[in-house]
């Protein structure tokens, strides 16, 4: 399974990352590491402005990023075209790598963009007792606020759910924008 650190988990310096690995990063020329970034964009569930989001395309490019993060996606069918025209603006600009993270299970016409969907995004409180309905093998999980003695489980926990990529970790999507520069530290893959 893919390891997908979101800003708020970045990985301790300690940990060893792999081809496996991906880091999102928050703002362009925040770059960390060398290590395979994928650029954060807010589509704040389908409202933000379609140029707001080419111009964040273009800075990304132009950043260096491999590919792009599409955080707070929308997943009903009346946001697919804005999606899908931003997928391709991304491969025109060489970022081919995408990621959709609505949280949730998609409309189907997403899976027809070709691109990884995170259909879970949550706490391990919410993710014990998803269903998993809509999700399909491959899909991404992203589980925070996992107590550390319980990081292994969730990890097995997502490889029976068929999770291609994601995270478990003790982090919490609360923390201050301040705290994020050390990183999470016990963020697990």
């Amino acid at each position: 399974m893919k390891t997908l650190f979101p800003p708020y988990a970045h990985p301790s310096p300690e940990l060893p990352l792999d081809g496996d690995t991906w880091i999102v990063r928050e703002l362009p020329g925040d770059r960390r590491s060398l290590h395979q970034s994928l650029g954060r964009i807010d589509l704040d569930w389908g409202s933000r402005s379609l140029a707001d989001v080419l111009a964040d395309v273009d800075a990304w490019r132009a950043d260096g990023a491999e590919g792009l993060f599409l955080d707070r996606a929308p997943a009903g069918s009346g946001g697919v075209g804005p999606v899908a025209l931003t997928v391709r603006l991304a491969a025109r600009r060489g970022l081919h790598r995408v990621v959709l993270n609505p949280g949730v299970p998609t409309h189907p016409l997403y899976r027809d963009l070709g691109v990884r969907i995170c259909t879970f995004e949550g706490p391990w409180s919410a993710y014990q007792s998803w269903d998993g309905d809509g999700s399909k093998p491959g899909d991404g999980h992203i589980v925070h606020g996992v107590p550390s003695a319980l990081l292994t489980a969730a990890r097995r926990l997502m490889g029976r759910r068929g999770a291609g990529f994601g995270l478990a970790t003790d982090a919490s999507p609360y923390v201050s924008a301040g705290s994020l520069a050390g990183g999470a530290g016990s963020g697990d893959s």
